[in-house]
């Protein structure tokens, strides 16, 4: 596509986005327009100060929609299989009659973009699915405000009638946390014959898990898989009790040859069952409510901190005289909250 045929797309796509109103894209999102899907992430990870009205409006007006799906959260270092088991599961799933929504949460960096362009084309069958949607974001430098509008994208899958919601962090650290705040179940992909401390595996994130799969489990990597399979078992079972009662269950599967992958689509069912029965599902959604309350509001805070020239000025100043040694970063940061708090003051 030649730079005139692209603009001209391009604007198409504005003008389609600018003339739609929030009722009638949340009325075309009801009847699973995938554009209007689409259109609407767009809006909400939109940086621009005019879009931050209507995304939260659209929000609000599709929170009566949702509630509905399976909210489930799939990490694992990179080697590890994801894409490929992500692919063979959501196969599954569109198999038992579920439409699917892949939204993955890339830590990577934004200029070299990590695995987020190749997300679709590692996923070939199933992006071409029609049950099924995938959006990637990247995160960049501001990973907690990407995971919180990856959760407001929950929000409108939901709302475009989708029955499972699969959230992909693509790194292991801060972004588990912030996709275990926002699922229901959390599965956390191995690999036999690496130790905790090769892969990057912390401890805590093997506490958040619901379920640990060993992936590749073919090509004569049965047996071993199947060793590590009952050693992570051992070590899971050695965790404190849960509020909840679920006990965490550790699997094989092999993705290439679609061997098991039934078995952890039965494993999330049961926690599912499990969970509404006992009100943990409702209760834990509600304390991720009060922890993206807060989230957001300290997202806010900064963007509007950042967003005042006369502090930025002020920042970069003080950035200089805290890199020579002139300004300890306490007394700088204290200085720059007094700016901050004085310039409120005249609005």
């Amino acid at each position: 596509m030649d730079q005139e045929h692209l603009e001209h797309w391009l604007n198409l796509r504005r003008e389609r986005r600018t003339g739609r109103s929030v009722d009638q894209l949340l009325a075309d999102l009801r009847n699973g327009n995938r554009e209007a899907l689409s259109s609407s992430i767009t809006l909400i990870e939109s940086t621009r100060l005019e879009d931050r009205r209507p995304a939260a409006e659209l929000i609000s007006k599709c929170l009566p929609f949702t509630g509905k799906s399976v909210r489930i959260g799939i990490t694992g270092v990179p080697g590890v299989g994801k894409s490929t088991f992500i692919e063979s599961f959501g196969k599954l799933l569109v198999e038992r009659g579920k439409r699917v929504a892949v939204l993955a949460i890339d830590p990577s960096s934004s200029s070299s973009g990590g695995s987020i362009l190749g997300d679709k084309t590692r996923m070939q069958e199933l992006s071409v699915m029609e049950q099924v949607f995938i959006r990637p974001t990247a995160a960049g430098t501001t990973l907690g405000g990407v995971a919180r509008k990856t959760r407001e994208s929950i929000f409108l899958c939901e709302a475009a009638g989708f029955d499972v919601i699969l959230v992909e962090t693509v790194g292991v650290g801060q972004s588990e946390t912030l996709v275990h705040s926002m699922v229901d179940f959390f599965l956390l992909l191995m690999l036999a014959g690496a130790g905790d401390e090769l892969q990057g595996i912390k401890r805590g994130i093997m506490e958040m898990a619901d379920a640990l799969v060993i992936t590749k489990a073919d090509s004569g990597n049965e047996q071993k898989a199947e060793l590590a399979r009952r050693e992570y078992a051992n070590a899971m079972h050695l965790f404190p009790p849960r509020a909840n009662k679920w006990i965490p269950q550790a699997m094989t599967v092999s993705s290439i040859e679609h061997k098991q992958i039934d078995n952890v689509w039965g494993c999330i069912e049961s926690f599912i069952n499990q969970n509404t029965i006992n009100g943990s599902i409702e209760s834990t959604r509600n304390q991720q409510n009060a922890f993206w309350l807060n989230e957001t509001l300290k997202e806010l805070i900064l963007n509007d901190f950042y967003s005042k020239e006369i502090v930025l000025q002020a920042l970069r100043k003080s950035e200089e005289l805290v890199l020579c040694g002139e300004l300890s970063s306490l007394e700088a940061a204290e200085q720059l909250y007094a700016l901050y708090t004085e310039q409120q003051k005249k609005v």
